[in-house]
């Protein structure tokens, strides 16, 4: 196993950045997750750390050893695709075997490898059959399970549960976290689903434009989001975002009032759905409820604070539908304030 060490990678295509000088440090034996939306360079760092694409400058270490001018095959990875990616003339075992192969293994060597890492990823019963004879979560588990056969330092992962339907992507979620927490294999994860990266990384670093807008463990993201994007795109729903007006260090809009930092004559009040509540027979933020959508554990409830769009999380008998209005109070100690001009978390 081994670290990993991003040194101020650049990549351009002509005139466009895909990546800005990115620099990341990850840990022997971490799961990161590399999570944004779709055109945010984080496959792009990916196959870069793979070797499959040429940094413009900058440097990749593999514990101490500079790979950056290696070929692939050289850098001691292994990578898990999207597609499953399993060879559909060999064997579960033979496809499990291949890397093994090509390292030249023994015969014994190779039945060891492939009988651990079947075990690990439970395809024993199927290291027979062809991959035309398996379903898609079981054909991602032998792709896995190539993967760990060869001992890599690190194993990359682009989207590996994405062409999955939600239970099943649930199910091996769970598995994928267990059998890596047990291999030990310094991992790093993309994908543009905040849940799985929330449920599967030590680490998230959540990636826009080509560069790393905010890195942590998922539940402080999740907590104090460092921007206005982190907070819009990490959650489900996202965080609701509340300008307000400040005078003499306070924000208030309506009936609500809160000390905030920052001298500038607007704030955004940011706050996640579930911390905002319904402030009987106090005065608040006027809330008009224009949708009620029932989803057994919460009422998400979906309306306008002084035009501004906001959701809530109520409880499923709080009896609200579309019409009603009522006073909301933010939790004061989970509200984040962003700067109104750069959407960068202020008072941390």
């Amino acid at each position: 196993m081994a670290g990993i060490t991003i040194d101020r990678i650049k990549k351009t295509f002509g005139a466009a950045t895909a990546l800005a000088e990115i620099s990341l440090e990850i840990a022997d034996g971490e799961f990161l997750a590399l999570l944004g939306p779709s055109g945010c360079g984080k496959t792009t760092l990916l196959r870069i750390i793979a070797g499959l694409e040429t940094q413009t400058s900058g440097r990749v270490l593999i514990g101490e050893r500079d790979v950056s001018a290696l070929p692939p095959k050289e850098r001691g990875l292994a990578m898990v695709f999207q597609n499953y990616a399993v060879f559909p003339h060999m064997t579960v075992y033979e496809n499990v075997a291949f890397g093994l192969r090509m390292q030249k293994a023994d015969e014994t060597t190779i039945k060891r490898e492939v009988e651990r890492a079947a075990s690990l990823l439970h395809i024993e019963p199927y290291l027979d059959r062809y991959p035309a004879k398996l379903s898609g979560g079981q054909r991602q588990r032998v792709a896995v399970a190539r993967a760990l056969a060869v001992r890599p330092a690190v194993l990359l992962m682009d989207e590996p549960l994405s062409n999955l339907d939600a239970l099943l992507r649930l199910e091996m979620r769970s598995e994928l976290k267990g059998v890596l927490q047990q291999s030990g294999t310094t991992t790093i994860y993309v994908t543009h689903d905040q849940t799985e990266a929330m449920g599967l990384a030590d680490r998230i670093a959540v990636m826009h434009g080509g560069v790393i807008e905010q890195i942590g463990a998922p539940q402080t993201i999740y907590e104090r989001p460092a921007t206005k994007f982190v907070g819009g795109f990490v959650g489900s729903p996202p965080m609701n975002f509340i300008r307000m007006p400040v005078a003499g260090g306070r924000a208030a809009l309506g009936g609500f009032s809160a000390p905030c930092p920052g001298a500038k004559s607007e704030i955004i009040c940011g706050i996640r759905p579930e911390d905002m509540r319904i402030a009987l027979g106090r005065s608040g933020l006027d809330f008009k409820v224009s949708v009620a959508e029932p989803l057994g554990s919460t009422l998400l409830l979906t309306g306008k604070v002084q035009d501004q769009l906001i959701r809530v999380a109520a409880r499923p008998d709080s009896g609200l539908k579309a019409g009603d209005i009522v006073a909301l109070e933010p939790e004061a100690q989970r509200i984040v304030w962003l700067d109104s001009e750069t959407g960068r978390a202020v008072g941390a």
